[in-house]
């Protein structure tokens, strides 16, 4: 109701004291109605015609009389469920006792501006007022009205003074607004949870791709503005939004027809009146379009008119929403007593009776015209035997909220008469009826809590509203006729937001007992996800295959892929995550059994030459060759080639620990004893004169110091290193995607460089010393074999660090043991070798045939020439004191 129309009626209630017309200017509304006088009145709307005929005023006398046309057989059970009630309720002793209800009821025409006329009627009070009474409504309660756009006009115009107003079939969430409506109660729950209960049933059977269709009012507005609402929570997409209204031209419905045709999708909603929807409804089955799963607003799933076999072609197998249903007692038999006989000026009946018995009935001083086209009723005619579904009363559902509306209205005007709810034993009223006040009677309508005889509690929330409940209900053809079938429930409670109960196997859809799809785009199968299609709603995408290492494992129209666990991967199909491949160096793999027999081969070949040094060691090679220091370095040559070992297998806290320290432990003694050579050579040579006494500070106890110190001081790096931070197992995964490699983090990594750098001065420190000794007599040559094995060892290493850290998952530890080997073999063969092959292969290069020096052939070199001068034999002769 516009602010405009509200203020005008408000102004002609206030002149209504002083001024008459003010009043009398409602009485000029000539509106049949079915009255009965009472103690206490209540009125009531009803749209038992469905369509106004509108006519052109002249302005030259008074406004025709409203005409209407289509009698709403539904419309008017609900008067006469209104009157059944009010009849049971004065029939009740302890119900209002002494006070009896009457009621006056209008027709709405299924029309706003009727409706507000009607209204207006019911507010300036009956026809028999005396003039100078007061202009207080007369009623002090209205039953009104089925559509949400003639309630608000109620509403708007009652609101104002304070009469309450009880909807029986007005569902438009607009309504619960307390503050343009504090008077509205209404017993049908509001569109605001039929919203929830229809999103609930697209999402039960996943239809993403839904048309709507909507009266051009309040009910279809509102009713598809709050379902889109709470679709748009589940990812629903509205491919299109038809409107139509009973009052529109064919080429409007005929549009809304083309929209249909011409739209892929395979449900729609009608959130309609079945007034407005019945033309649209006509056009569908006459244009033959099949094949739509229809989803029904509680406006029309149940209504009469439509449910026939011929519009059942293309509306079968529709589902809905309907409010409670409940069969009332005694009410058949009120129903088959109306006649047009008992009461002839009862407005409606005589159009009810030419539509149920098909003649028309001749009232007493009515003469017979000729524009009837139905024969003439004998006056024996009866409603006792009809089968006609009227008097179907085992499942009313707008009927029973009437009922309820009539009850509700009663208990609030019987507390506020006897201060008492009904059934206390007093009965002595606290308040005369001539001073009932709507006002008062709508404060008692919001307290209203009452079990009724079905076992159902009656009352209102804070906006004035029931409690949401439904049944389900799906269009199936039994025996040839269209039956309503109860599948499923849906009800609000306090503790979630709905409860939905369907049973899918009783469901008759459209395209059989398959479920039927709705969707602008296939769900998206496994391993794939959805790419949205640029323009489009939501509901249109691509389906794209997902990213390595993310996984979609159901179907669906998930945005993202669900990225799998660090230690998984995707496989091929994107389905799945599974286990990355676990790789670590083996002793059974090729690589593996290749460094164990290379490693157990120094070894040996290390111990061997032990062997061959601890048989000989009296022979002129090994004594020049300082035996002590050889066997040491045999030792530690024999422990970096079982170093590898610890590198191979898979990583546990003590192999990683021992791997580093061991190799960085054995190598560091290893160079040690090459320095400790190398210094003794170098140091005895250098002398600046044969005899010099510093020569002899380096004797076999300063060598073993240099050879434990120079150790000692490795075993202290390593000992910190274990202490403070100490290499443990880890997972790599930088190396691969879909392998984990098990590796010995160093722990820390300065400590690990520490170590290396050691090593590395060690040995740099032997090689400048060797390269010292370069120019030694060809015969002692061991210097330069010293030095040519420390650059083998120094270019093995130098590569090394760039090789380690370019290389992938298990062959970095196979770098780093093939630098240790070949750092191994190389001192090894340079060192070794030759004196290996004087002892075994050239035995007789290794004695004192030749003629010379005793000393001289003590010390000889490798090569065991004694052919010296007698100036090398002076350079010679310190060399006999650091003999070993």
């Amino acid at each position: 109701m516009h602010e405009l129309q509200r203020a005008i009626i408000l102004s002609l209630f206030v002149l209504c004291p002083s001024t008459v017309s003010g009043c009398e200017l409602f009485r000029k509304f000539d509106m049949p109605s079915l009255f009965k006088h009472g103690d206490v009145m209540i009125g009531g709307i009803f749209p038992v015609f469905n369509k106004e005929i509108s006519s052109i005023p002249t302005f030259g006398s008074d406004p025709p009389r409203v005409k209407c046309a289509g009698f709403d057989l539904r419309a008017f059970r609900w008067t006469q469920v209104m009157i059944f009630a009010i009849e049971e309720i004065n029939n009740d002793p302890a119900f209002l006792p002494n006070i009896s209800l009457g009621y006056r009821i209008l027709n709405s025409c299924a029309s706003p501006t009727n409706t507000l006329r009607a209204t207006l009627l019911l507010a300036s009070g009956p026809e028999e007022r005396e003039l100078n009474s007061p202009c207080p409504p007369a009623i002090s309660a209205l039953i009104a009205e089925s559509g949400s756009s003639q309630s608000l006009a109620v509403a708007g115009t009652l609101g104002p003074f304070q009469v309450p107003v009880v909807s029986y079939f007005s569902t438009c969430a607009c309504l619960s607004d307390r503050a343009k409506y504090p008077t509205f109660f209404r017993t049908i729950p509001s569109d605001y949870f039929q919203a929830k209960a229809l999103a609930a049933l697209v999402g039960r059977f996943g239809w993403q791709w839904i048309g709507a269709i909507q009266s051009d009012n309040d009910y279809g507005r509102g009713g598809i503005q709050a379902f889109t609402e709470e679709v748009k929570k589940l990812g629903v997409c509205i491919a299109f939004v038809g409107t139509i209204l009973r009052t529109y031209t064919m080429n409007k419905i005929l549009d809304v027809v083309e929209m249909i045709k011409q739209s892929a999708v395979k449900v729609i909603l009608a959130f309609v009146p079945e007034g407005d929807f019945y033309p649209l409804m006509k056009e569908v089955v006459k244009q033959n379009i099949t094949g739509i799963q229809w989803i029904a607003s509680e406006a029309w799933i149940t209504a009469t008119r439509p449910s026939t076999p011929e519009i059942y072609q293309a509306f079968g197998g529709a589902l809905g929403f309907v409010v409670q249903k409940m069969a009332i007692p005694n009410l058949k038999q009120f129903l088959t007593g109306i006649s047009p006989y008992t009461d002839p000026s009862a407005a409606f009946v005589r159009d009810f009776w030419e539509i149920m018995v098909g003649c028309r009935p001749l009232l007493p001083g009515e003469q017979t015209g000729t524009e009837s086209t139905n024969t003439i009723c004998t006056g024996y005619e009866t409603l006792w035997n009809s089968q006609d579904v009227f008097f179907n009363v085992t499942e009313l559902r707008v009927s029973y909220n009437v009922y309820k509306a009539v009850y509700a209205i009663a208990h609030a005007l019987h507390e506020l008469v006897f201060c008492q709810p009904v059934g206390e034993n007093s009965v002595k009223p606290c308040l005369n009826i001539s001073e009932i006040q709507p006002k008062e009677v709508t404060d008692h309508l919001r307290r209203v809590n009452f079990k009724n005889q079905f076992g159902d509690n009656v009352f209102f929330d804070v906006n004035g509203d029931p409690p949401a409940s439904y049944d389900i209900i799906n269009w199936q053809l039994i025996d040839g006729q269209v039956q309503h079938v109860t599948v499923g429930h849906f009800a609000s409670a306090a503790h979630v937001d709905y409860e939905l109960r369907i049973q899918k196997e009783n469901i008759v859809w459209r395209t059989g007992k398959m479920v039927p799809t709705s969707m602008c785009s296939n769900v998206c199968p496994v391993g794939t996800r959805k790419a949205q299609k640029k323009g489009k709603p939501n509901c249109c995408f691509d389906c794209i295959p997902c990213a390595d290492g993310t996984i979609a494992n159901s179907t669906g129209i998930k945005t993202d892929c669900a990225p799998c666990p660090r230690e998984y991967w995707s496989n091929e199909g994107k389905d799945e995550c599974i286990p990355k491949t676990i790789e670590f160096l083996t002793f059974h793999e090729p690589m593996g059994i290749a460094i164990t027999v290379v490693s157990l081969l120094g070894a040996f070949l290390s111990l061997a030459t032990m062997m061959v040094f601890i048989r000989f060691r009296e022979t002129p090679v090994i004594k020049a060759s300082n035996s002590e220091l050889s066997c040491f370095l045999l030792l530690s040559l024999f422990l970096c080639f079982l170093c590898p070992l610890t590198f191979i297998g898979r990583p546990t806290t003590w192999t990683c620990m021992l791997r580093h320290t061991a190799f960085g432990v054995t190598f560091a003694l290893c160079i040690s004893c090459v320095l400790g050579k190398t210094i003794v050579v170098v140091t005895a040579f250098k002398a600046t004169f044969p005899g010099n006494a510093f020569a002899v500070k380096f004797g076999p106890a300063q060598q073993r110091i240099i050879v434990c110190s120079c150790t000692l001081i490795q075993i202290g790096i390593c000992v910190l290193w274990l202490k403070l931070n100490p290499p443990f197992p880890d997972m790599a995964f930088r190396h691969s995607n879909t392998k984990i490699v098990l590796e010995c983090n160093t722990g820390s990594e300065a400590a690990f460089y520490a170590v290396l750098g050691y090593i590395g001065i060690l040995a740099i420190l032997c090689l400048l010393l060797a390269f010292l000794a370069r120019k030694l007599p060809d015969n002692f040559n061991e210097a330069k074999l010293i030095t040519f094995s420390m650059l083998i060892f120094c270019a093995v290493w130098i590569t090394f660090i760039p090789a380690y850290v370019s290389s992938p998952g298990k062959f970095t530890v196979a770098v780093e043991i093939f630098a240790i080997l070949s750092s191994a073999f190389g001192l090894f063969i340079c060192i070794f070798t030759p004196k290996c092959y004087i002892i075994l292969i050239k035995p007789e290069k290794n004695t004192k045939k030749h003629k010379c020096n005793s000393s001289l052939c003590d010390v000889s070199t490798t090569l065991g020439s004694c052919n010296v001068s007698e100036k090398e034999t002076e350079m010679i002769s310190p060399l006999k004191k650091l003999h070993v």
